[in-house]
């Protein structure tokens, strides 16, 4: 029997590029490609044009912009994502969040903002809004 190398890895949605796991602290920029699964702690920025997801262990003190955000554990900064945000039934996030789909799910705790920027990117969306005169 012979084994062959493909000269491109196989790649399915599902595939985890890297996993942060719980009793791992980094702070700093993290730009990645792929997925990525975080149940460790995270404090600066987060910066991808695919998937992070956040696990229920994870604590993320960050501005996270990627594709796609799902969200588990806890968040304390603004989520912006240019297809979609879940925040699921464990999740707690302080902040604002910002994509053309917008998914929270019962049992959530969320104190922040929605803006559907169903479309206009995300960037774009957060230049209007850094212009507006909010008061309550």
């Amino acid at each position: 029997m012979r084994w062959r190398k493909s000269k491109e890895p196989s790649r399915s949605g599902s595939d985890l590029t890297a996993f942060i796991d719980e009793g791992s602290e980094i702070e700093g920029k993290f730009t990645f490609n792929g997925t990525v699964m975080m149940n460790g702690k995270f404090s600066g920025e987060i910066n991808s044009s695919d998937s992070l997801i956040i696990g229920e262990k994870g604590i993320v003190n960050a501005t996270v912009r990627a594709g796609v955000v799902l969200i588990n554990g806890e968040v304390i900064g603004n989520v912006l994502a240019t297809e979609r945000v879940e925040l699921r039934g464990t999740a707690r996030v302080y902040g604002d969040v910002e994509a053309p789909v917008i998914v929270v799910e019962e049992g959530v705790h969320f104190e922040g903002h929605c803006k559907n920027t169903k479309g206009q990117s995300a960037d774009v969306a957060s230049a209007d809004r850094d212009g507006l005169d909010l008061k309550r």
